[in-house]
Formats: structure tokens, C-alpha cells, sequence
């Protein structure tokens, strides 16, 4: 299926003086519906779970993760089949998504419900925002993985010089999965920050190759609660945001166990929690 992340426009630019016409690209961005089939093999339902504005691409990922996060699976293994929906003709739609989930899977919608207005809601009550994690996420980030300081500066350079659909429209989100020692795993871009985070852990749980607890996680703008909820339930132990954490995005990380780095430049960075992790220090 063809992915369509950078559309062509004809705008006009201001240049000395008058508007001149030109070819432009930006973004794309178009909504994605979630589908999930579940219940017993002979008595199966299908409901909407969720519709989120994305950047086309990486849409299984995406919608993996999204699940994960939002404890709807536990593992891979929960899921027996995902894909596009195709329509009577059996095309494939290219946006609307459908996991299957196995049999055993039960569903809790009222939990579920509960879990999605915190996300929404970010900050309305931070306290029971936390609460609400620790129900879903019981277990704190544990990880011995050892940082370096040297190569901490660099990873948000790195993972600007990856992405390529923000090279050609400046519009995109980016979250990129490092190991510790600088090298450069996993990159997805996106219009929603929260959706490249999805697109990235979706994307480590489809290749089961990568060890999570002992990876950074680097977000290219600033850090909110609701991306620390997605990397604590991936057990993610350190966040590299380039931009500011928020106060709820710090109160979360300390309590999960998360060291949070922010602000992050060529000779300099914020530590918000947990330092430990750090192999120089005072």
C-alpha cells in the first residue's frame, strides 16, 4: 500500500517585496480508525476503539503500539491477526486498521474508558493520573543500563540527520530508540508526538529483537505525561526529550523509576530524575 507522508501544494512566498508562486510540500496528515475483533471463535464482535489524526505509514505499528500502551494486550502474543480492513470489493482501506485479538483476551471496557480519559485529560488531576498508571503499570522501570554523558549530547543530533520526511517539510514529530551507546535502532516520524512514540514501540514488539529496558528513548519536542505513560508500560528506563518535560511528566518519571533528560544541546542537558543511571556525575 502506497504511503503518501509529504503532500505537494502550491503555495505563495514572500520574497522582496511580492507573492511568488511556488511548489511546496508538507505533512501529511489523515486520521486512522483502530478496530478490534474479539470474544470467542464463535461469537466474535468488532468495535471502534479509537480514531487519532496521524501522518500516513507505519500504521500496523502504530496501532500496535497504541494497544500496548493503553493495556489493551499484554504482548504480541494477544494479537492473532492485523491489518488493513478491505471494503466488499476487497480493497484495502488505507485508513482503518483491525487487530484481531485471540480468544482469551477479555476485555474491560469500563477500565478501559477510565485509561482514556487520563490520557486526554492530561494534567486536569495529576495525582489520579499516576493512580491510574500505577493500576495498569503496577511494577516500576527497572534497568541497569549505564549513561554517558558524551554521547547523551549527541543523540538528538543523530536523530535529526534521520528523518526524512521532516528534511522536506519541517512538520513532523520524531521518536527514535538508541542503545546506550549511541547507535541509532528505530526512527518514526509523525504529525502527533504520541503516535511516533506508538509507531516506535509497535515497532519493537513486532521484531521482538530489541531488549527495551536497556534502550533511550528520544523525543524530538518537549515531554508530557502522556509519552512517559507509553514508555513506562514499555518498560522503557530513560527518556532524551530535546524540548522542556512538563511538572506531571517529571512527577511520573521519578515515580516509575524513569530517568528524565530534557533540554538537551551540544554542551549541555537537564537531568529531571532518577541520575543514578549516569556514569559521571558529582
Amino acid at each position: 500500500m502506497s504511503e503518501l507522508r509529504a503532500t505537494p501544494i502550491n503555495i505563495h512566498r514572500f520574497r522582496e517585496g511580492r507573492l511568488h508562486s511556488a511548489l511546496d510540500v508538507v505533512a501529511s496528515e489523515e486520521p486512522l480508525e483502530m478496530r478490534i475483533g474479539f470474544g470467542p471463535e464463535d461469537d466474535r464482535e468488532q468495535r471502534n476503539i479509537a480514531v487519532t489524526m496521524r501522518t500516513p505509514g507505519h500504521d500496523l505499528e502504530l496501532t500496535l503500539g497504541f494497544l500496548f500502551t493503553e493495556a489493551v494486550i499484554q504482548d504480541f502474543d494477544n494479537i492473532t491477526h492485523i491489518d488493513h480492513c478491505t471494503d466488499a470489493s476487497g480493497k484495502a482501506s488505507k485508513n482503518v486498521v483491525r487487530a484481531e485479538l485471540h480468544p482469551e483476551v477479555l476485555m474491560d471496557w469500563n477500565k478501559l474508558q477510565r485509561n482514556f480519559y487520563t490520557s486526554s485529560s492530561c494534567g486536569v488531576c495529576g495525582k489520579a493520573s499516576i493512580e491510574s498508571l500505577q493500576s495498569i503499570c503496577p511494577k516500576k522501570v527497572s534497568s541497569d543500563i549505564k549513561l554517558d554523558s558524551e554521547i547523551i549530547r549527541k543523540l538528538p543530533d543523530t536523530m535529526r540527520k534521520a528523518q526524512e520526511i521532516f528534511e522536506h517539510t519541517g512538520g513532523l514529530h520524531a521518536s527514535a530508540l538508541f542503545q546506550s551507546d549511541g547507535e541509532l535502532l528505530l526512527l518514526r516520524e509523525d504529525i502527533g508526538r504520541h503516535n511516533a512514540l506508538d509507531k516506535i514501540i509497535g515497532a519493537a514488539i513486532f521484531s521482538k529483537n530489541h531488549s527495551l529496558d536497556q534502550c533511550i528513548i528520544v523525543l524530538s519536542g518537549r515531554c508530557c505525561y502522556e509519552l512517559v505513560q507509553k514508555t513506562a508500560m514499555a518498560g522503557i528506563s530513560v527518556i532524551v526529550s530535546v524540548g522542556a518535560p512538563s511538572s506531571l511528566a517529571v512527577e511520573t518519571a521519578d515515580e516509575f523509576g524513569i530517568t528524565l533528560i530534557g533540554f538537551v544541546k551540544p554542551k549541555s542537558f537537564n537531568v529531571y530524575a532518577h541520575t543514578h543511571r549516569f556514569k559521571d556525575q558529582d
